[in-house]
Protein backbone atom coordinates (compact mmCIF):
# COMPACT_ATOMS: atom_id res chain seq x y z
CA UNK A 1 0.00 0.00 0.00
CA UNK A 2 1.20 3.36 -0.60
CA UNK A 3 1.53 6.23 1.95
CA UNK A 4 -1.37 8.46 1.97
CA UNK A 5 0.70 11.48 3.05
CA UNK A 6 3.71 11.52 -0.01
CA UNK A 7 2.15 8.12 -2.20
CA UNK A 8 5.39 6.15 -1.38
CA UNK A 9 5.51 2.73 -0.26
CA UNK A 10 4.61 2.07 3.39
CA UNK A 11 6.85 0.92 5.63
CA UNK A 12 7.31 -2.55 6.94
CA UNK A 13 7.84 -1.97 10.53
CA UNK A 14 6.73 0.35 13.00
CA UNK A 15 9.85 2.23 13.72
CA UNK A 16 10.25 3.41 9.88
CA UNK A 17 6.48 4.16 9.80
CA UNK A 18 7.00 6.23 13.19
CA UNK A 19 9.62 8.02 11.09
CA UNK A 20 7.31 8.92 7.71
CA UNK A 21 4.69 10.05 9.86
CA UNK A 22 7.32 12.47 12.02
CA UNK A 23 8.85 13.85 8.81
CA UNK A 24 5.12 14.70 7.73
CA UNK A 25 4.34 16.26 11.25
CA UNK A 26 7.50 18.39 11.30
CA UNK A 27 6.65 20.16 7.78
CA UNK A 28 2.87 20.68 9.55
CA UNK A 29 0.46 18.43 8.00
CA UNK A 30 -2.55 18.08 9.35
CA UNK A 31 -3.25 14.78 8.86
CA UNK A 32 0.28 13.64 9.87
CA UNK A 33 -0.62 15.41 13.00
CA UNK A 34 -3.76 14.15 13.87
CA UNK A 35 -2.22 10.44 12.72
CA UNK A 36 0.49 10.77 15.67
CA UNK A 37 -2.23 11.84 17.96
CA UNK A 38 -4.03 8.59 16.99
CA UNK A 39 -0.92 6.55 17.42
CA UNK A 40 -0.33 7.81 21.07
CA UNK A 41 -4.26 7.12 21.68
CA UNK A 42 -4.12 4.07 21.47
CA UNK A 43 -0.45 2.93 22.02
CA UNK A 44 0.32 2.07 18.35
CA UNK A 45 4.07 1.33 16.39
CA UNK A 46 5.53 1.35 19.73
CA UNK A 47 4.52 4.60 21.41
CA UNK A 48 3.18 4.22 24.69
CA UNK A 49 -0.44 5.06 25.21
CA UNK A 50 -0.47 8.87 26.24
CA UNK A 51 -4.09 10.67 26.03
CA UNK A 52 -2.06 13.71 27.26
CA UNK A 53 -0.16 13.81 24.51
CA UNK A 54 -2.73 12.48 21.79
CA UNK A 55 -5.04 15.95 22.69
CA UNK A 56 -1.66 18.26 22.01
CA UNK A 57 -1.43 16.81 18.83
CA UNK A 58 -4.98 16.73 18.27
CA UNK A 59 -4.90 20.25 19.12
CA UNK A 60 -2.13 21.53 16.66
CA UNK A 61 -4.02 19.31 13.81
CA UNK A 62 -7.42 21.06 14.39
CA UNK A 63 -5.99 24.34 14.12
CA UNK A 64 -4.60 23.91 10.88
CA UNK A 65 -7.66 21.96 9.89
CA UNK A 66 -8.26 18.76 10.31
CA UNK A 67 -11.82 17.85 10.61
CA UNK A 68 -11.08 14.25 12.29
CA UNK A 69 -9.05 15.94 15.10
CA UNK A 70 -12.00 18.35 15.51
CA UNK A 71 -14.01 15.28 16.04
CA UNK A 72 -11.55 13.41 18.47
CA UNK A 73 -10.54 16.41 20.28
CA UNK A 74 -14.40 16.77 21.05
CA UNK A 75 -15.08 13.01 21.91
CA UNK A 76 -11.79 13.40 24.49
CA UNK A 77 -13.67 16.33 26.33
CA UNK A 78 -16.91 14.77 26.22
CA UNK A 79 -15.21 11.60 27.74
CA UNK A 80 -12.60 13.73 30.15
CA UNK A 81 -9.55 11.23 28.23
CA UNK A 82 -6.70 13.15 28.91
CA UNK A 83 -8.94 16.24 29.79
CA UNK A 84 -10.71 17.79 32.23
CA UNK A 85 -14.64 16.39 30.92
CA UNK A 86 -16.28 19.40 29.45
Amino acid sequence: TECPFCRTPCPDNNADELAMIRARVKKKDPEAIYNLGTKYCHGELGLQKDMQMAVELWTEASELGSIEAIFNLGNAYFNGDGVQQD
